[in-house]
């Protein structure tokens, strides 16, 4: 069985009601007997690679602000096995199942482990090699993931909240906070999209869980609308790298020290988004989104709701069809990729006037 292909706004558009049934399946299979193996886990070690790397910000920012030893690794650092790691659990996040760097690190990890899979696809062959699978309920996906990475993100919160003793989760009211973010999200990205999609590069910074939302942001304009991305945690940031601005669109995420970033960047004359829960005077070149108070993680889902629908307007506004992938590596998926795929699911709708 495998989850069934849908096109980017048709993801956007279910986004809510689908998070709801991912929280409530996963909490069931968490609660099992079976996951007693990852309840014992001490020191757990996340791994993942392009978009499931990114949303593994969010549990270990969790983890170690509850005293838990624990990082993330790139799966291609570890296919050649965990030595050198201080790990008793291995964490392996892989919608379709069928990365090749993540089957790797599982085969190589030593039987010591626990070995964990976070998926949507089940069966698949991460399954096979795992002690223990998590999954979505082959949730329908897009190719340019929407459902599928922010219920990775749902699900990594709560097997978070499992490994810290957590009680209760912050998913209750996910479709109503999804659906009120994205009204929004709408309206702000409308009245940047033309200038935005003049830009050549962008920039997205964050600090904390957030930083997933900067890495996911600079995957996104990448694969959707074929503009160069880059990400950086924010105090890094501030340490030069924020010299080269110059026709780049700025994607700030944040309530801290990025309220500040974010005017003087505009103040410079740039273009910046800022995605926050502060309230925020108007400014020019400042476009700003404001969040509900809520949870790190949910927070990093609402921040993804705000970059899909920024990369849906900037494909129109760029004529770059959503999800013409370019590029056919044959090697990054078991069995190799699908080549159908890489024609757009569903004509992309005209501009709105």
């Amino acid at each position: 069985m495998s989850a069934s292909r849908i096109t980017f706004l048709e993801g956007q558009a279910g986004q809510g009601a689908a998070l709801a049934r991912i929280a409530e399946r996963v909490r069931e299979r968490l609660a099992s007997p079976g996951a007693a193996a990852l309840r014992a886990a001490r020191r757990p070690l996340f791994t993942g690679i392009g978009a499931s790397y990114a949303a593994l910000a969010v549990p270990v920012e969790q983890l170690r602000a509850a005293g838990i030893v624990t990082q993330r690794v790139l799966s291609s650092e570890i296919e050649n096995g965990t030595r050198g790691f201080d790990t008793d659990c291995l964490i392996g996040v892989s919608q379709g199942g069928r990365s090749s760097e993540t089957l790797a690190a599982f085969r190589a990890a030593g039987d010591d482990i626990a070995k964990v899979a976070l998926l949507n696809v089940v069966p698949s062959p991460l399954g096979d090699l795992a002690d223990l699978t998590v999954d979505l309920g082959n949730e329908p996906d897009s190719y340019a993931s929407t459902i599928g990475y922010t219920g990775t993100v749902v699900a990594l919160d709560l097997i978070a909240g499992v490994l810290a003793g957590r009680a209760g989760d912050p998913w209750a009211d996910i479709e109503r906070h999804t659906a009120a973010v994205h009204r929004q999200a709408v309206e702000v990205v409308a009245a940047l999209a033309e200038r935005g999609a003049r830009c050549v590069a962008s920039d997205g910074v964050a600090a904390g869980a957030s930083r997933a939302s900067a890495e996911e942001g600079a995957l996104l304009l990448r694969e959707v609308v074929r503009m160069t991305g880059a990400h950086s945690a924010t105090r890094n940031y501030l340490h030069g790298e924020m010299e080269s601005a110059g026709d780049t669109l700025h994607l700030v995420y944040g309530d801290g020290r990025e309220l500040d970033l974010a005017r003087s960047l505009a103040g410079a004359g740039h273009l910046t988004l800022l995605i926050t829960t502060a309230d925020v005077d108007l400014a020019e070149n400042l476009y700003t989104v404001r969040l509900p108070r809520c949870a790190d993680a949910v927070r990093v889902v609402l921040e993804t709701v705000v970059l899909q629908e920024l990369v849906a307007r900037l494909s129109v506004e760029r004529n770059v069809p959503i999800e013409s992938f370019v590029f056919a590596n044959q090697d990054t998926k078991l069995g190799g990729l699908d080549l159908a795929d890489f024609e757009p699911a569903a004509p992309t709708p005209a501009a709105a006037p």
